[in-house]
């Protein structure tokens, strides 16, 4: 775990500090990321992920955060899509939020299928760590607010990705890979579904 830290917890900065004379409550200091690796089907650099995260989050603003990702095979989020959103199909990402809006730490668990990651890339013809990036930023978006399940807010959803892909210095690999899908199994497996 690299955990980025702040050497005064009571500084200004600090999202509890009330100027009170009370002792605020400990708080995660800065940005936590924790990747889990399950899955044999792309070989990822956990630190470039944990960059990856720590990237998105200072650009959205968010200086206070507690992000666990996990990457996974398609069974594993097949079953955690059908178990959590009774959809019956393998899904690129599942964004878990663990804190509310008003909350000073923003905490949530993205699952992340890099098996369907490394299939739509080949597919597509793009770079595996491109589309798993997209689906990294599309779960933080989520967990940052961003909605997808209207046609305008999907519309607003694809922009901020592009901007933030872009300003990171990535391809956005969803014109690829939308061209690159067919039939109506792979159209419903490259849906956003959180």
């Amino acid at each position: 775990m690299n955990a980025q830290t702040i050497d005064d917890p009571d500084g200004p900065d600090h999202p509890d500090n009330d100027d009170g004379d009370a002792a605020p409550p400990l708080l995660p200091l800065g940005v936590t990321v924790e990747v889990a690796d399950s899955q044999s089907h792309l070989a990822v650099d956990p630190a470039l992920i944990d960059r990856l995260v720590r990237d998105v989050l200072a650009g959205e603003g968010v200086h206070w955060a507690t992000i666990s990702v996990a990457l996974v095979d398609d069974a594993a989020i097949h079953a955690l899509n059908r178990r959590f959103l009774n959809h019956d199909w393998p899904t690129d990402v599942i964004t878990f939020p663990l804190s509310e809006g008003d909350e000073p730490v923003l905490a949530g668990e993205l699952v992340v299928s890099a098996e369907m990651a490394a299939a739509t890339a080949r597919a597509a013809g793009v770079a595996p760590w491109d589309e798993l990036a997209l689906y990294l930023v599309h779960g933080l978006l989520h967990l940052l607010g961003f909605d997808d399940s209207a046609d305008d807010d999907r519309q607003v959803m694809r922009r901020r990705e592009e901007e933030v892909l872009s300003r990171l210095g990535l391809t956005n690999t969803f014109p690829a890979s939308a061209v690159a899908e067919s039939g109506a199994r792979e159209r419903a497996r490259a849906r956003w579904t959180v």
